[in-house]
């Protein structure tokens, strides 16, 4: 049987990546950096010795990239990225599910739809899977923006974003400090779930806690909000327990002070591992002159993906709702 074009970029960049481990003896994931550099630029970097050089020319002949379609180099890449995350102990080197990512970029959708050009900001972007996906579902022009802390993920994260010739500028900071961006139209993320450590920068914000750590989540909450236009976006992939936390009074008020909540919908049990992981998605708008929260939010219910018919009614009933609220 033919293998499919997602199957040979995958096997090519495995390989690839064996090689180089095999040369430089560094984690799968830096090695799959240094593979994906090498067919973004069709050539070995200059950093390489001879040997690795000749090897990983000996690879660039077996493969055709100019043949491969976006959405076969997004799965490629995104399956070499999952492979070496396996590898990785490492809590934040997590990617966000490409059905959770497509949910997200749906949304995106609906909300800019009145839009004609489009500021997107990732403040997480990982490994950029979340923003080029929503990137991919958007037909609009776009100015795109993303941040990540991690220099092994925003390395991943440029190339990916390369390889799909995607236009979007980085950040290599801590994502809660203060970024040299004009607000944008929308911002998408996935959460990162846990404590924020560095307490003086946490006391900046509102939702700081009152005693000992922050909840990081919470704090990227009110940064996304500051860094959004008055009555842009919000898209945020959260985790399901965000409104039962020992801090969410806090969250409730702030919330409700400064935005609109749009909808949520919530993820089915069978994308997460286990009950304590399930995650929603939370579609916020920030207030501004002429905004007014929906008569009714969007709260569903989403079935299990595998569920073609039940998704296709949701769907359905998505699109009802989204066509009505952007008519008013």
């Amino acid at each position: 049987m033919k293998k499919t074009n997602v199957e040979t970029l995958f096997e090519w960049l495995d390989h690839t990546t064996q090689i180089i481990q095999q040369h430089i003896n560094e984690p799968y994931l830096d090695s799959l950096a240094k593979a994906m550099e090498t067919l973004f630029y069709q050539g070995p970097t200059e950093e390489m010795d001879d040997i690795l050089s000749h090897k990983l020319q000996q690879s660039l002949a077996e493969i055709n990239f100019d043949a491969y379609q976006i959405n076969d180099i997004q799965r490629g890449v995104q399956l070499a990225i999952l492979k070496g995350m396996k590898d990785s102990t490492q809590q934040q080197h997590l990617m966000t599910p490409e059905t959770v990512a497509l949910l997200v970029g749906y949304l995106a959708e609906k909300v800019m739809k009145n839009k004609e050009k489009i500021r997107i900001f990732d403040p997480v972007s990982g490994t950029g899977n979340l923003i080029t996906t929503v990137l991919n579902q958007l037909e609009q022009d776009t100015e795109s923006f993303a941040a990540e802390v991690d220099p092994t993920l925003i390395k991943l994260g440029v190339l990916n974003a390369n390889l799909q010739k995607k236009q979007i500028e980085f950040f290599h900071q801590d994502s809660l400090r203060p970024f040299l961006l004009d607000p944008v139209d929308l911002v998408a993320a996935d959460l990162p779930v846990g404590y924020y450590p560095d307490d003086i920068r946490a006391a900046d914000f509102e939702l700081k806690a009152d005693e000992g750590h922050s909840y990081a989540h919470h704090l990227f909450i009110e940064q996304s909000l500051n860094y959004t236009k008055e009555s842009g976006y919000i898209i945020l992939v959260i985790p399901d327990f965000l409104f039962d936390s020992d801090q969410s009074d806090k969250l409730h008020s702030y919330l409700q002070e400064n935005a609109h909540i749009v909808g949520v919908l919530r993820l089915p049990e069978s994308a997460f591992k286990s009950k304590k992981n399930i995650k929603s998605i939370l579609v916020l708008q920030k207030k501004g002159k002429d905004t007014s929260a929906p008569k009714q939010p969007l709260l569903v219910k989403i079935p299990s993906f595998k569920n073609t018919k039940a998704m296709e009614d949701i769907l359905n009933q998505m699109n009802q709702w989204f066509s009505t609220y952007n008519s008013n």
